[in-house]
């Protein structure tokens, strides 16, 4: 059974950071993308991130510059790192894994194969 544990959330002021971990279990995710999307209250869930196997990486226009996002493949983790935080970042933070995945098609939800349970992230003023 593939499960995706996010850890690292939590509340932050404006301009601090914050670092988002996955944990992924349940089998071998040779070639999966893994990737982050987040969900603010009343809105879509939108993509943040993703990075391939290979480690070739994309990002959201509206992240790009502050956020990284790496993985260990041996740990089958991926981490988020959150800089130069906003209000406009508040969301619940998701970590997904894909078999399916391309670069044309990484920001899209319906790609994504398994995903966590969430981890809340909230940036105030």
């Amino acid at each position: 059974q593939v499960q995706l544990v996010e850890s690292g959330g939590g509340l932050v002021q404006a301009g601090g950071s914050l670092r988002l971990s996955c944990v992924a279990s349940g089998r071998t995710f040779s070639n999966y993308v893994m990737a982050w999307f987040r969900q603010a209250p009343g809105k879509e869930r939108d993509f943040v991130a993703a990075i391939t196997w290979t480690k070739s990486t994309g990002y959201a226009d509206s992240v790009k510059g502050r956020f990284t996002i790496s993985r260990d493949n041996a740990k089958n983790t991926v981490d988020l790192q959150m800089n130069s935080l906003t209000p406009e970042d508040t969301a619940v933070y998701y970590c997904a894994v894909s078999s399916r995945a391309a670069t044309m098609t990484r920001m899209t939800r319906g790609v994504y194969d398994y995903w966590g349970q969430g981890t809340q992230v909230t940036v105030s003023e």
